[in-house]
C-alpha cells in the first residue's frame, strides 16, 4: 500500500499504542551545537549505486508521457557516464561477461521494478577487478525482470549495467538542483545491508561477541575475532528468523555517545510497532504492504536493516512501545530509542522533534531492488520532505539522504582503498587480497589494529543534503563515506568526540563542504509531487 506514510500524515498521529501524550516538551534545555543545525534527519535507503541513479545527470532522455527534467542553467557537471564509458564500456569487451556483456543503458520509468543484483562482500570486489571495473555482469549481475525489453540486456546478467535518469528518479534530481549532492561518496566497506547499516552507526563491523545458528555471514577478523560481511539477523530481536544466522556486536555506537550527553535521538523504522494492524490485516512481525505501483508485497520491518538492535546497549528486542510521545527520543524511556516511523511523525507533530533521527522506510518504500522501486521510494522521500519543510524547526534542520549499499549495480568509479584486508573473503586486488598488505590504519592507535573483512571504501553511492543551509545546485567532490554522516553529528553536538576502537569516523572527511554556514539560512522550501517528482 503506497500511501503508508501519507495515511500517518493525514491523521494517525496519536497512535493508541502510545499512551500519555504530553504537551510540547520544548522547554527542555538543548545542548549547544557547533553549527546552526539543531536537528539532523538521516533518511537511510537501500541498495543504489551512484551511476544507477545519476549516471547522466543533469541530462535526461525526456521521452513523451514521462515527467520531464530540464536542468537549470549553470548546473555543475558530475563524474558520471560519458564518452567511451557509455559507448565502449570495458564490461562490453570482457569475454568473461558472456551474454551479459553490454554498455550501460537507460532503464525506462516503466521498468522501475528490477531483479535484485548480487551485492555480497566478495563478488562486489571481484566485479571491481582491481580497478578495471569490468566484471559486473560476470560477478554480480542477475537477469530480469524487467521483462519489457528493449533493450535485450535486461533479460541477461547485463541488467546490472542499467541506470535510471531524471524521468524516473525525478525527485532526487530536483532535490540536487535546489540543494547539494556528492559524486564522490562511498560505502565504508564492500558488502550488503547489515554492513552498511552497522557502519553508519559505529564505523566498525568487527567485534561480534555472540553468534547463533552458525557464522555464515561473518568472516575471520583476525586475533580470534569475527567481522560481519553479510546479513545476519540481530540476536534477541523477536522478529529475527529463528533459523537464521544471528549475531550480537560489541563496542560503542553513535547512540551511546548521544545518550551520554542527553541528546535526544532515535532510529525510526517502518513496521517496528508490532501492535499496529495494517489495512490488509497483517500485524506483529508479519506486517506487510503491497505496492500499487508494482504489485509486490513485502514485509514492513526487516530485522537486518536495524543496526541498533545488534548492540545490547541500544536494542529494544521486544519492540516495546514508548511511554509517551513526549518521551520519544529521550533517555530512560522503555523503547530505548528504537521506534516505528509513525512515532517520528507523531513526535515531530507534537513539538518533540528529536535532535538526531535515523529514518528507515517500510520494505516496499526503501528502494531495494526486487521488492521496492525508485517510484515507491520517491513517494516516501517526498512525503517526508514535504512534511519536514512545513515544521517550525525547518530553518535549523539538516536532512541527509544516503544508502546502505550499492546492490551490486554498476558504477564506474573505484574509491580509495582506505581499509585494506587480506582475508579469505577478499578479492579486490587478487585472491585473498584487498590492497598491498599494509594494514596499519592512520590515526588509529596501535592497540586497535585493523581487522580483516573490512575492505573499503566500497562502491560509490548517492549522497544528498537538503537544508536551508545546503548549497544550491552544488556538487561536492570531497571523498566521503557512510561514517562521514556520524562525523558531522559528533562534530555538531559532541565537540568532535570519536567512537574509537577502530571506527572509521576518525578517518572520514566531513560533509560540511555541501553546507554553507557563513551566510544566513536560505528561505527555501521545495515541495514536490510524490508521484511525478516534479516541483509543485
Amino acid at each position: 500500500m503506497r500511501k503508508a506514510l501519507s495515511i500517518v500524515l493525514a491523521g494517525m498521529l496519536l497512535n493508541p499504542a502510545i499512551v500519555g501524550a504530553a504537551p510540547n516538551p520544548g522547554n527542555r534545555a538543548k545542548p549547544s551545537t557547533s553549527t546552526p543545525i539543531q536537528h539532523v534527519v538521516v533518511i537511510f535507503q537501500e541498495n543504489i549505486s551512484f551511476d544507477h541513479y545519476f549516471a547522466t545527470y543533469p541530462v535526461a532522455a525526456n521521452p513523451s508521457g514521462e515527467p520531464q527534467f530540464h536542468a537549470a542553467p549553470g548546473t555543475p557537471s558530475i563524474n558520471g557516464l560519458t564518452g567511451n564509458l557509455l559507448t565502449n564500456n570495458p564490461n562490453l569487451f570482457n569475454t568473461n561477461n558472456g551474454a551479459g556483456a553490454t554498455n550501460p543503458f537507460r532503464l525506462d520509468r516503466s521498468q522501475n521494478l528490477t531483479a535484485d543484483q548480487d551485492h555480497d562482500y566478495t563478488p562486489e570486489q571481484q566485479a571491481f577487478d582491481a580497478g578495471l571495473m569490468d566484471l559486473f555482469p560476470f560477478s554480480v549481475g542477475t537477469a530480469g525482470p524487467p521483462p519489457n525489453a528493449p533493450p535485450q540486456q535486461v533479460l541477461t546478467t547485463g541488467l546490472v549495467m542499467g541506470y535510471y535518469d531524471g524521468n524516473t528518479t525525478t525527485a532526487l534530481w530536483n532535490l540536487a538542483q535546489n540543494f547539494a549532492m556528492s559524486d564522490n561518496s562511498f560505502s565504508t566497506n564492500f558488502g550488503p545491508s547489515t554492513v552498511g547499516a552497522i557502519n553508519l552507526i559505529s564505523g566498525q563491523t568487527n567485534g561480534v561477541t555472540q553468534t547463533l545458528n552458525g557464522t555464515g555471514e561473518e568472516t575471520d577478523g583476525g586475533a580470534g575475532s569475527l567481522t560481519v560481511i553479510g546479513d545476519p539477523n540481530p540476536i534477541g530481536d523477536v522478529c529475527s528468523s529463528p533459523t537464521s544466522n544471528q549475531v550480537q556486536m560489541a563496542g560503542p555506537n553513535i547512540g551511546n555517545l548521544l545518550s551520554a550527553q542527553n541528546i535526544s535521538w532515535g532510529w525510526f523504522e517502518g513496521g517496528f510497532n508490532l501492535n499496529t494492524v495494517n489495512p490488509n490485516g497483517t500485524t506483529g512481525c508479519n506486517r506487510s504492504h503491497t505496492s500499487t505501483l508494482t504489485g509486490v508485497t513485502e514485509s514492513d520491518y526487516i530485522p537486518h536493516h536495524q543496526p541498533f538492535q545488534y548492540y545490547a546497549s541500544t536494542s529494544n528486542p521486544n519492540h516495546t512501545r514508548p511511554t509517551s510521545i513526549s518521551l520519544i527520543g529521550q533517555n530512560g524511556d522503555a523503547a530505548n530509542h528504537q521506534y516505528d516511523i509513525d512515532d517520528f511523525i507523531a513526535a515531530v507533530s507534537a513539538g518533540n522533534f528529536p535532535q538526531v533521527s535515523f529514518l528507515k522506510a517500510i520494505g516496499i518504500q526503501d528502494g531495494h531492488a526486487g521488492y521496492s522501486s525508485p517510484l515507491d521510494e520517491q513517494q516516501y522521500i517526498v512525503q517526508l520532505l514535504n512534511f519536514l519543510q512545513q515544521q517550525p524547526e525547518w530553518g535549523s534542520t539538516l536532512v541527509v539522504i544516503a544508502y546502505d549499499d550499492s546492490d551490486g549495480w554498476y558504477d564506474h568509479q573505484i574509491g580509495p582503498i582506505t581499509n585494506q584486508s587480506n582475508g579469505a573473503a577478499d578479492a579486490l586486488t587478487g585472491p585473498g587480497a584487498c590492497g598491498n598488505g599494509n594494514f596499519a590504519l592512520p590515526g588509529v592507535a596501535s592497540n586497535n589494529p585493523h581487522a580483516i573483512g573490512r575492505c573499503g571504501y566500497g562502491p560509490r553511492q548517492p549522497l544528498l543534503v537538503v537544508s536551508p543551509f545546503a548549497r544550491q545546485n552544488f556538487v561536492d567532490h570531497t571523498v566521503t563515506d557512510q561514517t562521514s554522516i556520524i562525523r558531522f553529528i559528533e562534530d555538531n553536538w559532541l565537540g568532535g568526540q570519536r567512537l574509537g576502537e577502530g571506527s572509521f569516523d576518525a578517518l572520514a572527511n566531513p560533509i560540511n563542504n555541501m553546507l554553507n554556514f557563513r551566510n544566513a539560512a536560505r528561505d527555501v522550501k521545495v515541495i514536490l509531487d510524490e508521484n511525478t517528482g516534479d516541483v509543485k
